[in-house]
């Protein structure tokens, strides 16, 4: 970085800033775990030679910090994929049931979004699409952070709820379904050939929270790619010109994911992705009643807290994922 002429190329220097950053994020933990497991060899040799309960105390808290040092190097070893250390774009789709699971899908909206924050990443709402009467007809996020897509990768596929409906007069127990996508976000090094022939661009009037400018212009933007069905959404913002910035950035990242699968024949894979929103193709169950219960059919992984995945709690899911299928993308 010091030689003479490096920062002639801006994007190029740039990009090596970038890849000396990422290595050092690696390097520096391995040299802080290294240090510290050769202070807790010279706390057990004191030890062997002098019981002390106060050091036996000191030893055991180093020992629990190096435990949970080494099992996240672990985990993020796993993330090795070509795009998991990107950003990503999450979106969320109500199925079968009906009121109740556009409710579900508003609920798995707070639960990634509380995710995100707790672990200090970015959560942007890029499109939501209210329902009339409650919950959401689609929603998508931008999440920003260290290998957010390679965490979230783990969470494509169909989501159930069986809960004593809040809707129900009587009281009565429903099950309800919501898709959940995830696409990696994609940097603009990355070339995505689009033809501006295959896109159908609809404006609409946003239907969500922003004033009366909201209300009286067609700020939202709405782009359909003919040749492979994909339509993204946005309105964020108040400017239209912006909203259309946003979702060519969207379809660009879906656009890149879908010809990532092409490329690898894994259209089956991704087929198996997109079953019906129904019975049979749930990839988690969450069981509000008659007990509490969050199980994953992949990993068998069962967990008593529903409340606490509700409110963001989703890392040992993500982590047995990771484990048992070594960051393979969901399936």
């Amino acid at each position: 970085m010091a030689s003479p002429g490096f920062w002639d190329n801006q994007d190029k220097a740039r990009s090596v800033i970038e890849e000396a950053n990422g290595l050092k994020g690696w390097v520096e933990p391995w040299k802080t775990l290294s240090a510290r497991t050769k202070e807790l060899r010279e706390l057990g040799d004191l030890l062997e030679m002098e019981s002390d309960e106060g050091l036996e105390r000191e030893l055991g808290t180093e020992l629990e910090a190096a435990i949970r040092e080494a099992e996240d190097l672990e985990l993020r070893t796993m993330l090795q994929g070509a795009d998991d250390h990107r950003d990503a774009i999450l979106t969320v789709h109500p199925g079968a049931g009906g009121l109740e699971s556009q409710d579900w899908a508003e609920m798995l909206l707070r639960m990634y979004t509380r995710w995100g924050e707790r672990r200090g990443f970015t959560v942007t709402v890029l499109d939501l699409q209210p329902a009339e009467e409650a919950g959401i007809k689609s929603a998508t996020l931008e999440i920003t952070g260290d290998h957010v897509y390679g965490y979230l990768k783990a969470e494509k596929g169909v989501h159930r709820l069986v809960r004593i409906s809040p809707f129900d007069s009587q009281s009565r127990r429903h099950t309800s379904f919501a898709s959940v996508f995830v696409y990696p976000a994609i940097d603009d090094d990355i070339e995505v050939e689009i033809d501006e022939a295959d896109l159908r661009i609809d404006t609409y009037r946003a239907s969500g929270a922003g004033g009366q400018h909201v209300n009286k212009t067609d700020s939202a933007v709405r782009i359909t790619h003919e040749p492979t069905g994909i339509v993204v959404s946005c309105q964020q913002e108040r400017s239209q010109h912006k909203n259309r910035n946003t979702a060519m950035k969207m379809l660009r990242a879906a656009l890149y994911e879908h010809a990532l699968r092409e490329k690898e024949a894994e259209k089956e894979a991704m087929e198996a992705t997109k079953l019906d929103i129904a019975w049979g193709s749930q990839i988690r169950s969450y069981v509000f009643a008659p007990y509490t219960m969050v199980s994953d059919h992949r990993t068998e992984l069962k967990v008593g807290d529903v409340y606490g995945v509700m409110d963001g709690k989703l890392d040992p899911f993500i982590e047995s994922f990771l484990k048992k299928f070594g960051g393979a993308a969901a399936a």
